[in-house]
């Protein structure tokens, strides 16, 4: 018998990756990403979340909401095993699922309220900014970490690749943190270093990738085994900034 089920949003995501290409494809890999849940009414209430700062880390449920119309496949080929073999997409933590449904765990930082608007800052998140939530959840350390468990074919994670900066792209990180007070550089290092290129590029060489963290593009190419970032590209002013929000907000309603 099939049935099915409608959930309710509770909160979005505001976070520093405006785009699905360098996303970590797991959560507490980049500890340098930072980001918020606001909860939505009815749920933007602290009574809500009366409790939670006892708890260090949340366990996160979320929908994969840019991935909604696309279909999904029987069996794919994940990163991990260099896209060349495939195995069930119940064995994958594939964003292409037959329900778009994700689940992270991410560190609590902290719980806020400003005006209505109520917000849970997070730690190690891999969530696309404006991700809906569905559902919260506080992390069981007793119950939800298994020392003996295994990782089947991807058992450890992968080593990140050395990040270099051109004088160009150091320039332009200092002028960045001088304007917006937001130091990007270990955040891009653990993104980049992840290496987010899809497994037919693995190999190439040269070819310029972009990367768009917070309100910076990052321009980078690979060369030797390692990673270059050419050009980091960003409004300079705040008032530059202040019409991008103001842009976004209005998308958004």
């Amino acid at each position: 018998m099939s049935e099915h089920f409608k959930f309710q949003q509770i909160g979005i995501a505001h976070s520093c990756y405006q785009q699905k290409f360098g996303i970590p494809r797991q959560p507490g890999l980049v500890t340098e990403a930072t980001a918020s849940i606001e909860l939505l009414p009815p749920f933007n209430r602290l009574d809500t979340l009366d409790g939670l700062e006892g708890f260090s880390h949340i366990w996160v449920h979320f929908i994969f909401h840019q991935c909604m119309n696309e279909k999904w496949k029987a069996k794919i080929r994940p990163p991990r095993l260099g896209g060349k073999e495939k195995i069930g997409i119940f064995a994958s933590r594939a964003t292409h699922r037959p329900n778009p449904l994700g689940l992270s765990v991410v560190e609590v930082k902290g719980i806020r309220q400003e005006g209505k608007q109520v917000f849970i800052d997070i730690i190690g998140a891999d969530l696309l900014d404006k991700t809906p939530i569905v559902d919260i959840k506080p992390y069981l350390p007793y119950a939800d970490a298994l020392p003996h468990a295994k990782g089947g074919f991807a058992p450890l994670a992968t080593p990140l690749t050395n990040v270099n900066f051109s004088e160009l792209a150091i320039d332009q990180l200092k002028d960045y943190k001088d304007i917006y007070d937001r130091d990007l550089q270990p955040l891009i290092e653990q993104v980049i270093g992840q290496d987010p290129r899809p497994s037919y590029l693995k190999g190439s060489e040269g070819r310029e990738h972009g990367n768009q963290l917070w309100n910076a593009n990052i321009k980078w190419v690979a060369k030797a085994n390692q990673f270059w970032v050419t050009e980091v590209q960003f409004p300079r002013s705040v008032k530059d900034e202040q019409v991008q929000n103001a842009q976004r907000l209005q998308d958004c309603e």
